[in-house]
C-alpha cells in the first residue's frame, strides 16, 4: 500500500545559529514535531519555550487544525523555539496573506541578527582586552 502524498507548505526560520526548517500540512488534526518528537517531549519542563514556539498559532487560533513538522538544529533550546516561531509564522503567511498584519504587529516576522560577536587578535574575548599592567 503505497502512502498518499501530502501537500504541504515549507518555510525556514532562523535565531543566531538555530535554523527551524517547518512543514505546515492544511489537513492535520493539530499535531506538532520537532525533529521526530512531540513539542511538549522536546522541550521538557520548559513550558515558556512551548508558549513562543506556539505564540503565532495561538494568536490566530490554528492550533488544531494544522499539522506542524519542524527540524531544527544549532543554537540553544530558546533560540530554537524562536527560530520555531518564525518558520512557523513564514509558513501561515504563505497560506494566507491575511494573516500578514497580525503577525507583523506582535514582530513574529522579524528576523533577529544578533549573534555572537568574533573573537578580536590581541584580546582574550571579542572586547575583552588583557588586563593592564602600568608596571
Amino acid at each position: 500500500m503505497e502512502k498518499e502524498k501530502q501537500t504541504y507548505i515549507y518555510a525556514v526560520g532562523k535565531r543566531k545559529t538555530a535554523i527551524a526548517t517547518v512543514r505546515v500540512y492544511s489537513n492535520g488534526k493539530g499535531e506538532i514535531t520537532v525533529n521526530d518528537q512531540t513539542l511538549a517531549e522536546y522541550f521538557k519542563d520548559e513550558k515558556k519555550k512551548i508558549d513562543v514556539a506556539m505564540d503565532a498559532l495561538n494568536l490566530l487560533n490554528l492550533a488544531k487544525n494544522l499539522t506542524i513538522v519542524i527540524v531544527t538544529k544549532g543554537g540553544g533550546k530558546a533560540s530554537q523555539s524562536e527560530a520555531i516561531r518564525l518558520g512557523i509564522s513564514r509558513a501561515l503567511i504563505k497560506i494566507d496573506e491575511e494573516y500578514k498584519k497580525t503577525l507583523r504587529s506582535k514582530g513574529f516576522l522579524t528576523r533577529d541578527p544578533r549573534s555572537k560577536e568574533r573573537k578580536k587578535p590581541g584580546l582574550k574575548k571579542a572586547r575583552r582586552a588583557p588586563q593592564w599592567s602600568k608596571r
